[in-house]
């Protein structure tokens, strides 16, 4: 078999589709879920301790280099590299997995109830042969 028809066979698989599918959907999804948590969550959880945006809050772990004259925001000190505790963008990033977490529980939760149980099926009749033993021993018990 050829390299390009194994691939081809491999490619095509339901399973395969279905897992490629499914990364399209959730990177989509995880850019939803993204824009939740920085546009609508994270404002408010600032503004309630006091700023406006949360996912800057940090503490430079060392000083500014010499003759930096930028201003002291979260990202024009990372590209000075000036070392920083981004505690701010680490709990946006929490709060972000969290409710990715719940909403992929809340989508399992569902797709398990709307399963159908399926009845099991019938217990298939016996053999000739245990019948006609189980007729023996019935007649023996006698």
């Amino acid at each position: 078999m050829s390299f390009v028809s194994e691939f081809k066979q491999f490619a095509i698989k339901g399973n395969v589709v279905d897992l490629a599918v499914g990364v399209i959907i959730g990177a989509a999804f995880g850019r939803i879920v993204d824009s939740i948590v920085k546009d609508l969550i994270m404002p408010l959880v600032g503004k309630v301790v006091g700023g406006l945006d949360f996912s800057s809050y940090f503490i430079m772990l060392s000083d500014p280099p010499a003759g930096y004259s930028g201003p002291m925001t979260y990202e024009a000190l990372t590209k000075a590299g000036v070392p920083l505790f981004a505690y701010g963008n680490f709990l946006t990033v929490l709060v972000n997995f969290i409710i990715l977490a719940f909403i992929i529980f809340l989508m399992v939760k569902q797709i398990n109830r709307l399963k159908r149980n399926e009845p099991a099926p019938p217990p298939a009749a016996p053999p000739e042969e245990v019948a006609l033993l189980r007729e023996i021993r019935d007649s023996l018990k006698r």
